[in-house]
């Protein structure tokens, strides 16, 4: 039938059925075979219905599904970072591509793709000439990138929702009507394409210029007119960027066609071709329906149609099958398994936790579940380490050499995934070892993308949890207190099951997680902001920094003769001298002896002097102020001075302390062993304490800080035009707080008003309560309550986040971050004390962990920009980078590094307000920050 003037031409968007129909089902296999086959009966479901509601008054005469190609577009060659950000398809899905376009063939629906162009180009090719005709056209998608083809007898349907977009409907979604839509877009970019855009333009904002222009080309012509000196600058900075963004989000309508309109007359099914079909697929249900309504004999199915499951059939932990590889002959065969299989779960067995430390020991295997490897390779004859005297190594075991020279090849094939559980630690010791272990996938890290807040991500809770199984545990063989052993004291057949039921549990983790992540949708998350960063961190651990033992002793000193100062001060406020690190002689002084008021006895019958009760006490008393002090200093010496001279590694004279990637909720790292990122900052006492971070000679210690990096994105995130305009002119926020709040002009300013105006913009962002900011800053009660009271007249958006954060974290119990992560919030429909807590946590997530987000990216592009200078980065602290540098390279490191960090999130996500960096450099770290 020839396409003429009052055809109807239906236009089905088929990736976008796809997905739909990916995700509307659950993981469906095909009996016979095991083929995943889910998104196949989606999708034929939906055909079908398709073509039942196609009956009607309003039926097509030419229809025609259109489809993707995979692979390179003409976009890609315009901008090679175009869809740069895309998650990559499920494994399950995959196959089900090539099904889907059979199935649309058995439907006896025309069905094209285009090499080198996208759907969309081809559907926009075909509705235009459509339109050119004389007919209708309705495009079955809700994609709204052909919202711009929109109008003149051609509309959109949202199938799901069986909702019609006309002209109308886009400019109630964009701000403009159809024909705009493409300028439109082109300053605001896409995150999902990675399309550019303006830099801080976002769509209302591009709509309000579109509306005043009249056109892109008009704005920019006359962006120089533009009032506003920031917008004004992006556009005249940018116009090239925004140029090509309008040929990315522009559709081709001149697409080649290897096919005319007429070609795709609508057909009836044939059943001959339609019902094999839907047999071979094992659709056993909707064969009898399509069946009934050809009236025809459903063709018969003797298998049970596709049963749900989520994976093929495992070995439960009582059916398992352990191996010893003693013998190269073994090993070679396990890694003939590896190298057919393409991954591999790997774990390793180890004399200590501190991998800078430790000796490897053994490494265990496995490729399938319920079948795992062990290869001993440091284990000593017997068990104890009393029982002999020499280090001779046990017989049957390969030499370390040899085995390792057999499994470099195969750890370091980039075609061969290599799976671990904190799998950070096991790339350091072999690392140590020579061996470069990659590519890597994380139980650890993908349990963290999807379960975050929900539960702790380590072995033993995830097996419990998702395997239903309690792994061995290892203190029955190491023993505990003065008895206990290290690994390689345990004897080979004792270490066997344990070390590879942790190699076959990692495995079957993996399974479960992986296919996981893209139906919660935090794909991207795991593969843009873990997965990258463990190879970073990984390297940043092994350089450690160089840490003065002199320096650190001389400040121990001092501290001891600062706490003997404290104390005297302390018996002549109380009367009398007694222990003031006794809790229990403290409380009798406190309420007994002084009569102060809060004194509560806990089941010892002692009283409670923690931190909150001194605190408390400190904004009426002298003595507790001066208690906490003494503790204060008694902390930064036990902890630090004292402490840090031990963690010293006596080969590289460095601290090498370690990051938790999956310790904080909200994407915080957490460094511990020792803990480098909570030293303190706000008294004089614990500032000294990083002069004892030192560079070796020849080198400067360099720091980039992010400038008030949480109240910028809350500026964004809460749409607060006030911190917006503030920021724009440069302000120093915490001194404007201080400032406005105790009347103090800003050439008067103290660092300690502004530390106080600080904790006043972090607490009441956070949901601080007047009585909590009172004890933080030792004040009264009801003038902190005043400061939050002022504050929030000051700022009222700020308010307005919170309840719509809070709204959100009731009805989802999770809230996210801009960069898509997901932070749960169990507890925030709880009753009580808990729901106070949570609603906190729930308000300071997204703003925190957006932060954490943006200092994460920077760290993973870092090591490529400053790659060829002689400079290392050492360590992250909260919102800081500090790295070593060679000193003829320090302004080039800063440059480089200030321009990854500025503009670490881009081109996810556009912020409103310009992220900044401090850089200061120095021979240690005191003097660089």
């Amino acid at each position: 039938m020839a396409f003429d003037k009052g055809c109807h031409l239906h236009l089905i968007d088929g990736s976008a059925y796809i997905f739909r129909a990916y995700h509307a089902l659950p993981p469906l296999t095909r009996k016979s075979d095991g083929l995943p086959i889910g998104a196949v009966a989606g999708f034929c479901n939906m055909l079908h219905r398709y073509v039942l509601d196609s009956n009607g008054g309003d039926a097509p005469t030419h229809a025609a599904v259109i489809f993707d190609h995979s692979g390179h577009t003409f976009r890609n060659d315009l901008y090679d970072l175009y869809k740069a950000n895309r998650e990559a398809m499920p494994e399950d899905l995959r196959p089900q591509i090539p099904l889907t376009r059979r199935a649309t063939e058995a439907f006896n629906i025309a069905c094209h793709e285009i090499e080198g162009y996208e759907a969309d180009d081809i559907i926009a090719t075909l509705a235009c000439e459509a339109r050119n005709r004389g007919g209708r056209v309705t495009i079955l998608s809700s994609d709204k990138d052909l919202m711009q083809l929109v109008g003149g007898g051609v509309e959109l349907l949202d199938p799901m929702k069986n909702r019609r977009i006309d002209a109308a409907a886009v400019e109630e979604r964009f701000g403009v009507p159809p024909e705009r839509v493409v300028d439109a877009q082109a300053l605001a970019g896409d995150s999902v394409d990675n399309i550019p855009g303006a830099p801080g333009i976002g769509i209302k904002t591009a709509a309000l210029l579109i509306n005043e222009y009249g056109d892109l080309d008009t704005l920019l012509d006359r962006a120089g007119e533009i009032p506003q000196p920031r917008r004004r600058q992006t556009l005249i900075e940018h116009r090239v960027q925004i140029e090509l963004s309008r040929e990315l989000v522009r559709l081709d309508c001149d697409t080649p066609l290897d096919f005319s309109l007429d070609d795709l007359a609508v057909r009836d099914y044939d059943p001959d071709v339609l019902l094999p079909f839907l047999a071979e697929m094992e659709f056993r249900s909707l064969s009898r329906r399509i069946a009934e309504h050809l009236g025809v004999e459903a063709p018969a199915i003797p298998e049970p149609e596709a049963t749900a499951t989520a994976a093929p059939e495992t070995p439960g932990f009582d059916d398992v099958k352990h191996e010893r590889i003693g013998d190269a002959a073994t090993l070679a065969q396990w890694i003939e398994r590896i190298r057919a299989r393409g991954y591999v779960a790997v774990d390793t067995e180890t004399t200590s936790l501190d991998e800078m430390k430790a000796e490897l020991v053994g490494v265990a295997l496995c490729v399938e579940p319920g079948h795992a490897a062990y290869l001993p390779l440091r284990h000593r004859p017997g068990a104890g380490s009393d029982l002999f005297a020499d280090d001779s190594l046990a017989v049957g075991q390969m030499p370390v050499d040899e085995a390792l020279a057999l499994l470099k090849p195969v750890l370091e094939d980039p075609a061969i995934l290599k799976i671990g559980q904190n799998i950070k630690y096991d790339a350091k010791i072999l690392a140590r070892c020579g061996i470069d272990i990659a590519p890597i996938d994380d139980t650890m890290l993908l349990s963290y993308a999807l379960h975050a807040g929900l539960h702790g991500h380590g072995m033993d809770t995830l097996c419990e949890r998702y395997l239903g199984h309690t792994p061995l545990p290892i203190k029955p063989l190491l023993g505990a207190g003065k008895s206990a052993i290290t690994f390689d004291r345990v004897t080979v057949d004792d270490a066997l099951p344990y070390a590879a039921e942790d190699a076959d549990v990692t495995l079957r983790l993996w399974q479960a997680f992986k296919p996981q992540l893209h139906r919660e949708r935090v794909t991207t998350v795991y593969e843009t902001l873990e997965r990258p960063l463990i190879p970073v961190l990984a390297q940043m651990e092994m350089n450690g920094i160089k840490v003065d033992r002199a320096t650190l002793s001389r400040m121990s000193s001092a501290f001891a003769q600062k706490m003997a100062g404290l104390e005297a001060e302390i018996h002549g406020l109380a009367g009398e001298t007694f222990n003031i690190g006794s809790p229990k002689q403290l409380g009798e002084i406190l309420f007994d002896k002084m009569n102060l008021p809060g004194g509560k006895r806990g089941k010892t019958g002692a009283y409670s002097t923690n931190v909150d009760v001194l605190e408390d006490l400190a904004t009426e008393h002298d003595l507790a102020r001066r208690v906490l002090d003494w503790r204060a200093i008694s902390k930064l010496k036990s902890t630090y001075t004292d402490a840090l001279q031990t963690h010293i590694n006596p080969e590289t004279g460095r601290v090498h302390t370690c990051y938790s990637i999956a310790g904080a909720n909200t994407g915080r790292l957490a460094s511990t062993d020792p803990n480098l990122q909570n030293i303190p900052v706000r008294s004089e006492e614990g500032r000294r304490i990083r002069e004892a971070f030192v560079a070796e000679e020849g080198n400067l210690l360099v720091s980039l800080d992010y400038s008030q990096i949480e109240l910028r994105i809350l500026a964004h995130i809460a749409g607060i035009d006030e911190l917006k305009a503030a920021f724009a002119e440069g302000l120093d926020i915490h001194a404007l707080t201080a400032s406005e709040m105790f009347h103090v002009p800003l050439d008067q300013m103290t660092p300690e008003i502004r530390r106080q105006a600080k904790a006043i913009n972090f607490g009441v962002i956070y949901g601080i309560s007047g009585f909590g900011l009172a004890r933080n800053l030792r004040i009264p009660r009801a003038e902190a309550q005043g400061f939050i009271d002022r504050y929030f007249e000051r700022f009222p958006g700020i308010r307005d986040y919170m309840e719509r954060t809070k709204a959100f974290a009731r009805e989802h119990e999770y809230v996210q971050t801009l960069f898509g992560r997901r932070i749960r919030t169990p507890e925030i429909n709880a009753k009580g004390p808990r729901s106070g807590l949570a609603y906190r946590a729930a308000i300071n997530a997204p703003i925190q962990g957006t932060a954490a987000d943006v200092i994460r990216r920077a760290m993973i592009r870092m090591p490529a920009a400053i790659k060829g200078l002689p400079a290392r980065m050492l360590l992250q602290v909260h919102d800081e980078l500090l790295f070593e540098v060679a000193e003829g390279a320090v302004d080039e490191v800063i440059s480089r590094a200030r321009d990854v960090m500025e503009n670490a999130a881009d081109p996810v996500v556009h912020l409103d307000v310009k992220l900044t960096v401090d850089a200061g450099s120095g021979p240690n770290w005191a003097q660089a920050h």
